[in-house]
């Protein structure tokens, strides 16, 4: 008998659970209000599902969070939620705002690393932005940003998918400005013009690999300039020989002896522009070299760099790290 009523006990437990949760279900997935205006929500890249319906819940666009991350884990359509901005209305029913969710945002998030050529940069932002014809957007950001090489600081931007190639490069331009006018001083101070400076930030960023060595190589390409020794920069001739294929190539013999201006092992002094995108850390030790008796610099197949006053020392630095 007692078995008989602890068995009645657990099914009425059973009954009621499922009738309370049954309620909770119903209720949570109900609209917030019957406000039908839509506002901008935003998410950053690396959200979890978590994050983001704590985030709907506490701008007022769902009432649980927790009913938001239940449905889309079980569903399995959590990993499909895209980062971006998107427009939400608290009247949509919590079924409804992951359906446009799933739909993509109207505004995506495009990272252009440090270290890129325009070309480079016209791929990413045909691919992030999913233009149907990409050729189109690439030849039209190469147009707008003709003579802009250098000055399209690398950033993660947030465009809307119907941005034009104009728009995307006025706003990199935009940001160049913004993130170097803290160097305003340190520009004026400077031997080099700005136009200049930005060409040796441009052999920093793609000669080097982190920001320890940026100032050095930084100072040891300003020694070079001093003395009217020339640069002998890999990075300026991959620019010149670069294709589609390969931007930035193994450089050949042939390479070496290519008579594009741009072949700092052929011609002495800065080449005519910038060959690179350089971020702010290559932008700063361009500004703020550090001063040292180095001539040389080379990577080992590590990645280690060695410094090197006499070219002695550096040959010998050659047959130990790379021979």
């Amino acid at each position: 008998m007692k078995k008989y009523i602890a068995l009645l006990a657990l099914a009425a437990s059973l009954i009621l659970a499922l009738f309370v949760g049954n309620f909770w279900w119903g209720s949570s997935i109900k609209s917030v209000s019957v406000d039908t205006n839509e506002k901008e929500f935003l998410i950053t890249k690396g959200s979890s599902a978590s994050q983001i319906g704590t985030k709907l819940q506490d701008q007022g666009l769902i009432r649980s969070s927790l009913a938001f991350r239940l449905y889309v884990q079980i569903t399995g359509k959590a990993k499909s939620i895209q980062a971006g901005e998107y427009s939400l209305s608290p009247g949509y029913s919590l079924i409804k705002m992951v359906d446009i969710l799933l739909k993509g945002p109207i505004e995506v998030w495009v990272t252009v690393p440090e270290g890129l050529r325009r070309e480079e940069i016209a791929e990413r932002f045909a691919t992030g932005l999913a233009k149907k014809d990409k050729q189109l957007f690439a030849q039209e950001f190469l147009a707008s940003s003709k003579a802009n090489e250098g000055y399209l600081f690398p950033d993660t931007y947030l465009f809307p998918k119907t941005a034009s190639a104009t728009a995307v490069v006025a706003k990199m331009l935009a940001t160049f400005d913004i993130m170097t006018a803290e160097f305003k001083e340190g520009i004026a101070a400077s031997d080099l013009s700005l136009d200049n400076l930005v060409i040796l930030a441009s052999i920093i960023e793609r000669e080097t690999r982190t920001d320890e060595e940026r100032s050095i190589v930084a100072g040891i390409l300003i020694n070079r300039l001093d003395i009217g020794m020339g640069l002998q920069a890999d990075a300026t001739v991959q620019y010149a020989v670069g294709t589609s294929e390969n931007w930035w190539p193994i450089l050949t013999k042939e390479d070496i002896a290519s008579s594009s201006p741009y072949n700092t092992y052929r011609f002495r002094g800065l080449p005519p522009a910038p060959i690179a995108n350089p971020g702010l850390s290559s932008l700063r030790a361009a500004i703020f070299p550090e001063e040292n008796d180095y001539l040389y610099y080379l990577h080992d197949p590590k990645g280690q760099i060695y410094y090197a006053k006499t070219l002695e020392e550096h040959n010998e630095n050659v047959r130990q790290h790379l021979q």
